[in-house]
């Protein structure tokens, strides 16, 4: 009698364990795919405008923000009138207030004055400075002064991106305001290359980068939802089979 409470007990609690296991992996993998859809919007990269941070074709995902959220080396989706009035992916080298310049004398681009290093136009081993070492920022020099309210953009892709070099002339002088602005892309998801990191040149400007989105917990919550759920469904069982294994068959009432 003893022994079978026991197990029973153990089964029970086996299964209180398993089912607690369920719910609440059910709760991290709804809630973390229910937070993703509401934040991120998918996008397909349309051109090679920013190779090699992002290639034609790649799916990404964009953190839905307020163009007031955007910073200097934010990759953002926009849609503005002058450029198409389709969406875009490029990246943000100046807001408002800002000179943009290039190229200094070691082939980088300039914000005020100050020179930035830009590792991701890098490809093969080619320096992202300028002079023999690899290409400059740009394969043409410019200076823009961005409006107020209003940002620059470049691919990183510089030989081929139709970018804010190509609107100098407009009134903006290249710019877009930054209700265009749609999405902060963070991360490649296929083929998969991960978050999109944010360039430590711009950190040390006035107004610093953004900080990066919640995806990675996001998908920590799917993925630790999915453990529970997979490992909840089967603890019950293992349990109840190892407490009907260990249990000792009962004593004949003629045995002494």
């Amino acid at each position: 009698m003893s022994g079978s409470g026991r197990h029973d007990g153990r089964g029970r609690l086996g299964n209180a364990l398993s089912n607690l296991a369920v719910a609440v992996g059910c709760v991290l993998f709804l809630g973390g795919f229910a937070w993703g859809a509401v934040v991120y919007k998918p996008y397909t990269v349309p051109t090679d405008s920013m190779t090699p941070t992002v290639n034609a074709g790649d799916r990404i995902l964009a953190e839905r923000v307020d163009g007031g959220d955007v910073r200097r080396g934010d990759v953002v989706v926009f849609t503005d009138s002058t450029w198409g009035d389709v969406p875009m992916v490029k990246r943000v080298v100046g807001v408002g207030g800002d000179t943009i310049a290039c190229c200094d004398k070691d082939g980088r681009l300039t914000v005020n004055g100050k020179a930035v290093d830009e590792p991701y136009l890098r490809a093969d081993g080619a320096s992202s400075l300028g002079g023999a070492a690899g290409a400059p920022a740009s394969p043409q020099n410019f200076t823009a002064e961005v409006p107020e309210g209003q940002l620059f953009l470049l691919g990183d892709e510089r030989s081929t991106s139709m970018d804010s070099r190509v609107h100098l002339e407009d009134a903006g002088h290249g710019s877009v305001p930054r209700s265009a602005v749609e999405a902060r892309v963070d991360a490649v998801v296929w083929p998969y290359k991960g978050m999109i990191g944010r360039p430590g040149a711009f950190a040390a400007l006035p107004g610093g980068v953004s900080s990066e989105g919640p995806l990675p917990l996001q998908a920590g919550a799917l993925v630790l939802g999915v453990v529970l759920i997979l490992g909840g469904a089967a603890y019950g069982p293992l349990v109840a089979r190892s407490g009907r294994g260990t249990e000792r068959p009962k004593a004949s009432a003629g045995a002494h």
